[in-house]
């Protein structure tokens, strides 16, 4: 075999395998697309202790109600920007929110998971809207707990700076 062949031969074996798998790796990222954030419409998320979920924020209205220290209803409006909910879609698309499945809760409805915090938080786009309820006391799988914690500290954060930046 030729020096010219061998090259050949040795191009084909690596450069064939990598253009396939690029294609299949896009077009995975492709067929997943309607989670874009061009498409995106608004964040929901609603907590409170057993099934009360009292306290609620949507992005789209900016209505956001919670229950301070003192047991009041508090309502105001709260407007996240932009570079707000384009961090908090990265975010979600970096902890594998899609991938979440729609209830994180406890198996066993003991005295302690039902006055445990729930949260029900909602990605909406044009065409798909994700949603989970999370329930703090879900202790089956570790990584997908903190996963689903992270995301809604994240989410609280952000409403908890837009908030303060209002009042500023």
């Amino acid at each position: 075999m030729s020096d010219r062949a061998k090259k050949i031969f040795l191009a084909i074996c690596i450069i064939t395998p990598f253009v396939l798998y690029t294609v299949y790796y896009y077009s995975i990222m492709v067929k997943n697309a309607p989670y874009r954030f061009a498409d995106f419409e608004s964040i929901t998320l609603n907590y409170g202790l057993g099934d009360s979920l009292i306290n609620r924020f949507n992005s789209k209205t900016g209505e956001y109600q919670f229950v301070n220290t003192r047991d009041s209803l508090i309502k105001t409006n709260v407007k996240l920007k932009k570079d707000d909910l384009l961090y908090l879609h990265r975010k979600a698309a970096e902890l594998g929110f899609w991938n979440f499945p729609e209830e994180i809760t406890a198996d066993n409805k003991s005295e302690g998971s039902v006055n445990s915090p729930h949260y029900y938080l909602e990605y909406k786009y044009k065409e798909k809207t994700k949603h989970i309820l999370f329930d703090a006391e879900y202790n089956e799988d570790p990584k997908l707990r903190d996963a689903a914690k992270q995301l809604i500290t994240e989410v609280s954060n952000m409403i908890s700076e837009a908030r303060e930046r209002q009042m500023d």
